[in-house]
Protein backbone atom coordinates (compact mmCIF):
# COMPACT_ATOMS: atom_id res chain seq x y z
CA UNK A 1 0.00 0.00 0.00
CA UNK A 2 1.38 3.39 -0.95
CA UNK A 3 0.66 6.77 0.62
CA UNK A 4 -1.51 7.71 -2.35
CA UNK A 5 -3.72 4.63 -2.13
CA UNK A 6 -6.14 3.65 0.62
CA UNK A 7 -7.07 -0.02 1.04
CA UNK A 8 -10.82 -0.03 0.42
CA UNK A 9 -13.14 -3.00 0.72
CA UNK A 10 -16.53 -2.77 -0.90
CA UNK A 11 -19.07 -5.48 -1.67
CA UNK A 12 -20.42 -5.75 -5.19
CA UNK A 13 -23.87 -4.82 -3.85
CA UNK A 14 -22.53 -1.60 -2.27
CA UNK A 15 -20.51 -0.77 -5.40
CA UNK A 16 -23.65 -1.19 -7.53
CA UNK A 17 -25.83 0.83 -5.13
CA UNK A 18 -23.34 3.71 -5.05
CA UNK A 19 -23.21 3.82 -8.83
CA UNK A 20 -26.92 3.40 -9.54
CA UNK A 21 -28.45 5.36 -6.66
CA UNK A 22 -25.82 8.04 -6.00
CA UNK A 23 -23.69 8.08 -9.19
CA UNK A 24 -20.53 7.58 -7.10
CA UNK A 25 -17.63 5.32 -8.12
CA UNK A 26 -15.04 3.54 -6.00
CA UNK A 27 -12.44 5.93 -7.42
CA UNK A 28 -14.43 8.91 -6.13
CA UNK A 29 -14.57 7.34 -2.65
CA UNK A 30 -10.82 6.74 -2.82
CA UNK A 31 -10.29 10.40 -3.75
CA UNK A 32 -12.40 11.53 -0.79
CA UNK A 33 -10.10 9.66 1.61
CA UNK A 34 -7.06 11.29 0.03
CA UNK A 35 -8.65 14.76 -0.09
CA UNK A 36 -10.09 14.70 3.45
CA UNK A 37 -9.18 17.84 5.39
CA UNK A 38 -10.85 17.04 8.72
CA UNK A 39 -11.12 14.02 10.99
CA UNK A 40 -13.67 11.24 11.32
CA UNK A 41 -16.90 11.20 13.30
CA UNK A 42 -18.52 8.13 14.85
CA UNK A 43 -22.06 7.14 13.95
CA UNK A 44 -23.35 6.35 17.42
CA UNK A 45 -27.03 6.07 16.52
CA UNK A 46 -28.35 2.80 17.95
CA UNK A 47 -29.63 1.48 14.60
CA UNK A 48 -26.20 2.06 13.00
CA UNK A 49 -23.92 0.70 15.74
CA UNK A 50 -21.34 -1.79 14.54
CA UNK A 51 -18.25 -3.48 15.95
CA UNK A 52 -15.81 -2.04 15.09
CA UNK A 53 -17.69 1.28 15.10
CA UNK A 54 -18.94 2.99 11.96
CA UNK A 55 -17.12 6.24 11.20
CA UNK A 56 -17.85 8.92 8.65
CA UNK A 57 -16.49 12.06 7.06
CA UNK A 58 -17.33 14.52 4.30
CA UNK A 59 -14.83 15.44 1.61
CA UNK A 60 -14.61 16.41 -2.03
CA UNK A 61 -13.67 14.04 -4.80
CA UNK A 62 -11.19 15.18 -7.44
CA UNK A 63 -13.93 17.06 -9.34
CA UNK A 64 -15.10 18.99 -6.28
CA UNK A 65 -18.20 16.87 -5.66
CA UNK A 66 -18.95 16.75 -1.92
CA UNK A 67 -19.46 13.18 -0.64
CA UNK A 68 -20.26 11.70 2.78
CA UNK A 69 -18.38 8.42 3.26
CA UNK A 70 -19.42 5.91 5.96
CA UNK A 71 -17.00 3.09 6.74
CA UNK A 72 -15.70 0.57 9.24
CA UNK A 73 -11.95 0.49 9.85
CA UNK A 74 -10.22 -2.86 10.41
CA UNK A 75 -6.82 -2.08 11.98
CA UNK A 76 -5.48 -5.64 11.64
CA UNK A 77 -5.81 -5.34 7.84
CA UNK A 78 -5.40 -1.56 7.69
CA UNK A 79 -8.53 -1.66 5.53
CA UNK A 80 -11.61 0.51 5.23
CA UNK A 81 -14.88 -1.31 4.54
CA UNK A 82 -17.22 1.10 2.81
CA UNK A 83 -20.80 0.95 4.05
CA UNK A 84 -22.15 3.78 1.90
CA UNK A 85 -21.25 7.07 0.24
CA UNK A 86 -23.56 9.78 -1.03
CA UNK A 87 -23.92 13.56 -1.39
CA UNK A 88 -24.48 14.91 2.15
CA UNK A 89 -27.47 17.00 3.13
CA UNK A 90 -27.13 20.41 4.79
CA UNK A 91 -27.66 19.01 8.30
CA UNK A 92 -24.84 16.50 7.85
CA UNK A 93 -22.55 19.21 6.51
CA UNK A 94 -23.26 21.44 9.53
CA UNK A 95 -22.73 18.57 12.00
CA UNK A 96 -19.41 17.74 10.36
CA UNK A 97 -18.25 21.37 10.47
CA UNK A 98 -18.86 21.87 14.19
CA UNK A 99 -18.33 18.44 15.79
CA UNK A 100 -15.09 17.47 17.55
CA UNK A 101 -13.24 15.00 15.34
CA UNK A 102 -10.72 12.19 15.50
CA UNK A 103 -7.74 12.51 13.23
CA UNK A 104 -7.22 8.84 12.51
CA UNK A 105 -9.12 5.56 12.60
Amino acid sequence: MTDSKIKLQMSDAIRQKLKEKHDISEEQVQACFLNRERGYLFDDREEHKTEPPTRWFIAEDDTGKLIKVCFIYFPEDRAFEIKTAYPPNETEIEIYKIAPQRASP
